[in-house]
């Protein structure tokens, strides 16, 4: 359970901002906030969630510092869903990589590379690393298949596994009950659209108090990268395993055109965001959640560039070292999901299907 600091000061803020309610156009939080007159932590824990950290509310508050009231709801928020996340994360001993999560990702990162690095050189002579290759199956000549693969799938069923039971774990926190179809079809479109990073349809009020679509639209980038990936990655597989095709394949086959965008995404939008977050005001931000946010960017950001890098050099000398490099680095990005920034994407999901619930009427359980 959060701090009963953190508790009580969201509690504070939540009966102030319910008593005023001049910002219940913004985003979903204050409408939620409204069918509530008392709050219990599971309430907090959940509107916190909800919370897209637009920063609207922040800038159009009257009761915000200096006020004495210090009303400043998306700091508070945003230490909130870091607490929830280390509360719900499955198993309990790894909850600790949230603290001081930018130093753990770096660390886990930095291993998997070198593990990876090593692991090649052990296995292969270097003259077969340090030489190009081409050719279908070129890449399995320095790492082969099962050892590519054997691993990754493992790595998968174990996050696979701790995503589910962190998520159920905060499912049942919030009340959500039984899921129903419209509710998980209304909370699926608002999370792909990020409906609530719009700030009522102006956009956010980041990096300041101007509004702009900036934000928005390179989270948009970032997410639908990512998923462009997955779906190269996925449609590799079938290639290899349906139609017998070992990668690489032509730059203008579909899983490399998938990747490419997916990876130019994962470029442009981790970058683009962590130059917001340079210049965004410090004000209403969590101190306690700035490493998380900075390192998962950035090794967003690496394992793009360096799949893209492997893809432009994959056919010279340095494809055995580049493919070792990649491997490594989403290697790192795989081991810390369960335990970083990008559970705010299954319990934000969730807390908008709990929301187009309450909106349909749905009571808590």
């Amino acid at each position: 359970m959060p701090s009963p600091e953190l508790l009580s000061e969201a509690r504070r803020l939540m009966t102030i901002c319910n008593a005023c309610r001049y910002c219940e156009g913004f985003c979903a939080v204050f409408p939620a906030m409204e069918l509530r007159r008392t709050f219990a932590s599971q309430d907090l824990i959940y509107l916190a969630n909800l919370c897209h950290n637009c920063r609207g509310c922040y800038y159009a508050c009257q009761y915000a510092p200096p006020h004495e009231f210090g009303v400043n709801v998306p700091r508070t928020f945003s230490a909130l869903r870091l607490e929830s996340y280390r509360d719900f994360a499955w198993p309990a001993g790894l909850a600790g990589l949230f603290r001081r999560n930018g130093l753990a990702l770096s660390l886990i990162t930095l291993t998997g590379v070198l593990l990876v690095g090593l692991l090649v050189l052990v296995w292969q002579d270097p003259s077969v690393v340090f030489s190009p290759h081409t050719g279908p199956g070129a890449f399995y000549e320095v790492i082969p298949y099962r050892l590519m693969v054997a691993p990754a799938l493992v790595l998968s069923g174990c996050i696979l596994l701790a995503f589910c039971i962190g998520l159920g774990r905060f499912w049942r926190a919030i009340g959500g009950g039984r899921a129903d179809l419209p509710a998980l079809a209304r909370g699926g479109r608002d999370a792909l659209r990020l409906t609530y990073l719009g700030g009522g349809g102006h956009g956010c009020t980041y990096p300041d108090a101007a509004f702009s679509q900036r934000r928005k639209w390179l989270h948009h980038l970032t997410f639908y990268g990512f998923l462009l990936d997955l779906a190269a990655t996925s449609l590799a597989a079938a290639y290899h395993h349906l139609l017998h095709w070992p990668a690489p394949y032509p730059y203008l086959s579909l899983p490399v055109v998938l990747g490419t965008l997916g990876g130019l995404g994962l470029l442009v939008g981790p970058a683009g965001l962590l130059w917001l977050k340079w210049r965004s005001d410090p004000r209403p931000a969590a101190e306690s959640v700035s490493g998380m946010d900075v390192s998962f960017l950035v090794l967003l950001f690496l394992t793009s560039l360096s799949g893209l890098a492997l893809l432009a050099l994959r056919e010279t000398a340095a494809m055995g070292s580049l493919l070792a490099v990649h491997l490594g680095i989403v290697a790192g990005l795989f081991l810390t999901f369960p335990y970083g920034k990008f559970v705010h994407a299954f319990y934000r999901y969730a807390a908008l299907v709990r929301y187009a619930q309450e909106q349909a009427g749905t009571p808590a359980d």
